[in-house]
């Protein structure tokens, strides 16, 4: 079956690579992540336009923006570099968790994804029925004591800065949520995409509550294998029944050295991991039998056919048209 990896970050750009690709007849969306105002992020934006243009059947790309930086004409400058972004080929745009988690104004408040100052961005993506990839907020873990017995333990572990448990001067979980809803409700015409299983991980009937109230919004299952394998694997599979057309598959897997400038020993180390992740989620997803996820053991899903590839293939051909 052909698939599409809707969510990662990947600089596949060896031979052997793309074989790995063609084997399992697979496709990767590449995802930009704009984490200052300083652009940085462009260089991640031209890896993968090159990926995109040398190997456009194994890959595509989605675009960011720059942090505001408060100035009179930020809107227009980010309009402007995306519509460079479309024209080269990028199919969609991303806005990541420091809005709302980071980003500050001139008064010291948090920036939420729902502030004015976005607006002309969003209804500019919407008159170009360009999709919008939302990762805003975290886990609800990220607020809550650090403890083994779960998924999230390793990132925070290794990130603390984005732990939020006792620092009351940050923004709540349900504070975010909240500033993200208000943003998709003010914006019905704008094809919404929540990465990571929209930052809801932790129920999928709180993600189903927000799939029953916003139609043009849908998730991505990206890094977030593990919180499903930690939910009852019945009441997981109705939910994917439920709402087969508006979730998509995604690995969010990280390999940001190019395929090319690493030694072969190094690259075919790199892709057999890669090959056994894909594995261990394809088993989760397919399998009826009892399946390891990152340590957590638990009844694969065994979806049928029909739903695995609205999974797999052509939800992301949907809700990212150009794919």
């Amino acid at each position: 079956m052909k698939k599409i990896d809707a969510h990662l970050h990947y600089y596949g750009d060896h031979a052997d690579n793309i074989a790995f690709l063609e084997g399992l007849n697979l496709k990767h969306l590449n995802i930009c992540v704009s984490q200052d105002t300083a652009g940085a992020w462009r260089k991640n934006a031209d890896i993968y336009h090159s990926l995109q243009t040398r190997f456009p059947e194994r890959y595509a790309w989605v675009t960011s923006f720059d942090l505001p930086d408060f100035s009179g004409d930020y809107a227009d400058r980010v309009i402007a570099g995306l519509q460079k972004d479309f024209d080269a080929g990028a199919i969609a745009c991303k806005v990541w968790k420091n809005v709302g988690m980071e980003v500050k104004n001139s008064a010291g408040e948090f920036v939420m994804v729902d502030d004015t100052l976005f607006d002309p961005i969003w209804e500019f993506l919407t008159k170009e029925d360009c999709t919008l990839l939302m990762h805003i907020g975290e886990p609800l873990a990220c607020w809550r004591p650090l403890v083994d017995d779960n998924p999230h333990y390793g990132y925070y572990s290794r990130n603390p800065q984005w732990h939020m448990y006792g620092k009351s001067e940050y923004p709540s979980h349900e504070v975010i949520m909240a500033s993200r809803d208000r943003m998709v409700e003010k914006n019905p015409k704008l094809r919404i995409v929540g990465a990571h299983l929209a930052s809801l991980e932790f129920d999928v009937a709180e993600i189903a509550k927000r799939l029953d109230r916003f139609p043009n919004f849908a998730v991505d299952s990206s890094a977030r294998v593990a919180d499903l394998a930690y939910q009852d694997t019945d009441t997981v599979r109705a939910f994917f029944s439920e709402y087969s057309d508006r979730l998509l598959f995604g690995t969010d897997v990280v390999r940001m050295d190019c395929a090319s400038e690493l030694s072969e020993e190094e690259r075919k180390s790199q892709i057999a991991r890669f090959a056994a992740h894909y594995e261990m989620e394809f088993a989760y997803y397919e399998s009826g039998e009892v399946v390891n996820v990152r340590g957590k053991e638990n009844r694969g899903l065994n979806l049928p056919e029909d739903i695995l590839e609205k999974f797999y293939l052509t939800n992301a051909q949907t809700w990212y048209p150009g794919l």
